[in-house]
């Protein structure tokens, strides 16, 4: 997802410090929710081992239906980002999404 370690000193009030036996031992920042679709986007290029715009319809669907499970769709202009990755529009990102809920 893309988050940042760090000393638990160093910690800033949205970071979230890690302790262990009642000792802070480390702090997180994670990344604003934008980055993370981005993180998610590119994990998804290595796993199928090519461009998500290479994918044929069925696949782009897929990958559609695991961002919306993940909650991508949620993110300030989530659509966009997903249907430039997946080289579509973002009215058949929209009609890939309303087809999931019309069965």
């Amino acid at each position: 997802m893309g988050g940042e370690m760090m000393p638990p000193q160093e910690a800033g009030k949205d970071d979230v410090v890690l302790s262990w036996e009642g000792v802070d031992v480390l702090a997180v920042r994670l990344p604003q929710l934008a980055d993370s679709l981005d993180h998610i986007l590119a994990a998804m290029e290595r796993k199928e081992g090519k461009p998500l715009a290479a994918l044929d319809r069925k696949e782009k669907q897929e990958v559609v239906r695991a961002l919306e499970a993940r909650g991508a769709f949620s993110v300030r202009h989530g659509v966009e980002t997903v249907a430039g990755a997946l080289g579509v529009s973002r009215f058949t990102v929209y009609n890939y999404l309303n087809r999931d809920k019309a069965t």
